[in-house]
């Protein structure tokens, strides 16, 4: 009796251990579809931003310093090769003493050999009214002696989740002994 209950319990262990095993297990997933209203998302927007941000080279405290270059970009017309970070203040007016709004933090390279125009990877971090908190990013080219230019927004945070849209710049003053500019920028972005 004790070796049938014993080959009884084998049997049914053998049995666990085989039908339990990886064939009946919850597979691991890569990836899955989402409702969007499982993350809290309504219905998208347009937002306008309308802000100044001001790119300071010169004098004890610049905005901007930069980082790499090439050996040739000195002797580029366009200052090809050449890489500055940014910690730029957004501003309401173009004056840098107006009120504050947020900061341009990133990368922008001379990408054009015959053109100045530079890659630009900003994040447009805001520190004001709702925005607080949040940021939107850009990823574009900016030919810095168009009149317009126009670079896409590829994401954002906070109240900027799943944000896509355009930013446009237009040059408010810039001097050519200093380097310093003024720029002013017209964001519009879709966001929920």
């Amino acid at each position: 009796m004790a070796k049938t209950l014993s080959s009884i319990i084998s049997a049914i262990l053998l049995f666990t251990i085989i039908f339990s095993g990886p064939a009946t297990a919850k597979p691991h997933r890569f990836s899955r579809h989402v409702s969007p209203a499982t993350l809290g998302l309504k219905r998208q927007k347009l937002s306008h931003l309308h802000f100044y941000f001001h790119d300071i080279v010169s004098g004890r405290s610049p905005t901007v310093v930069q980082v790499a270059k090439a050996a040739m970009t000195n002797r580029s017309a366009t200052l090809f090769g050449g890489v500055a970070m940014m910690d730029d203040p957004l501003t309401v007016g173009p004056n840098v003493t107006s009120k504050l709004v947020g900061r341009a933090q990133g990368i922008y390279a001379s990408a054009d050999q015959t053109e100045t125009a530079l890659l630009m990877v900003v994040n447009f971090a805001f520190m004001e009214g709702k925005y607080n908190g949040s940021s939107l990013s850009i990823l574009g080219r900016n030919a810095v002696f168009s009149t317009v230019r126009e670079m896409p927004v590829v994401g954002g945070s906070g109240l900027f989740r799943f944000a896509h849209g355009y930013a446009q710049a237009r040059t408010h003053t810039f001097d050519f002994k200093t380097g310093d500019a003024v720029v002013e920028y017209n964001v519009f972005v879709f966001h929920y």
